[in-house]
């Protein structure tokens, strides 16, 4: 039985267990137990902390694993990065007061408070600055008021947080995040078993970028029509009861989806549907 862990909480749990059961797959717990069994796809789900999710799939205990890259990362496990999901998207920044000119490379002899120690001594080293990182646990943005740092490094999304607090971002993100599928190595794919399971997922991720299109189009404006809707290898054209019009059916990327639909009623098409997509192969 394929055993794959998942996190256990916040927002990376919520939409990896949502990716995973449109993918078709029985990952929901019923309360706070630790393990989900799908017997249908003989696949145990692992609820375990996202920090530790690379430890364990890195000793062998569990197959494969889902967590962030910038958590893997961190924490020095020998694993590989099967696929990106697309979600938990996020940027890893130095932040320091606002009234601060300091640049990264001016950071020596400083103390940085962060969650993700060995991210920030990478960085540091290769920057061939010698700092004190001082590794906290949570609310890294306030550890500069408190005394406790000169300088923090975290995780930043919407930048509100660093406001409030009076900082500010320093110089380019050290990295970039998403939550990713990991595993030991990549020979794992060889079982039929993952690579239905990373297929089913990307599958279900493609199908977020496309939408359905439908419409009918007068013939004489046909070929400007199938301009905008190409499909993916062609779109679908059947014949109308009504001389002269076709019905169309093509995948278009969800992206300006709305001023294709524009396009298309300036052109002289009717009955325009977008519909979505749950899942799909390409």
């Amino acid at each position: 039985m394929l055993r794959i862990a998942i996190p256990n909480k916040g927002a990376l749990s919520k939409a990896s267990i949502e990716l995973i059961t449109e993918a078709g797959y029985k990952c929901k717990r019923d309360g706070r137990e630790l393990i989900a069994i799908d017997k249908e796809n003989e696949i145990e789900f692992i609820y375990l902390r996202p920090r530790d999710i690379a430890v364990y799939v890195s000793n062998g205990i569990l197959d494969m694993g889902i967590t962030g890259r910038d958590l893997a990362l961190d924490s020095q496990s020998d694993v590989v990065d099967l696929m990106g999901l697309g979600v938990g998207k996020s940027r890893f920044f130095y932040a320091l007061p606002k009234e601060s000119n300091l640049k990264p490379d001016d950071f020596g002899g400083l103390r940085i408070a962060t969650s993700y120690p060995n991210i920030v001594k990478a960085d540091m080293a290769r920057r061939g600055v010698d700092v004190e990182v001082v590794e906290l646990d949570g609310a890294v943005e306030i550890s500069i008021q408190l005394g406790v740092a000169d300088v923090i490094a975290d995780v930043v999304e919407s930048g509100k947080t660093l406001i409030a607090a009076g900082l500010k971002t320093v110089g380019e993100p050290i990295m970039t995040s998403e939550a990713s599928v990991i595993a030991r190595d990549k020979k794992i794919c060889d079982k039929r078993e993952v690579n239905l399971f990373i297929e089913r997922l990307r599958g279900v991720i493609v199908a977020g970028e496309y939408a359905m299109i439908e419409y009918d189009s007068p013939q004489d404006v046909l070929e400007k029509a199938l301009e905008l809707t190409p499909g993916i290898e062609s779109p679908t054209i059947s014949p109308l009861n009504k001389e002269n019009w076709v019905a169309v059916k093509a995948m278009t990327k969800r992206k300006g989806i709305n001023n294709i639909m524009d396009s298309l009623y300036e052109l002289g098409a009717k009955g325009i549907i977008v519909t979505d997509i749950r899942t799909c192969r390409l």
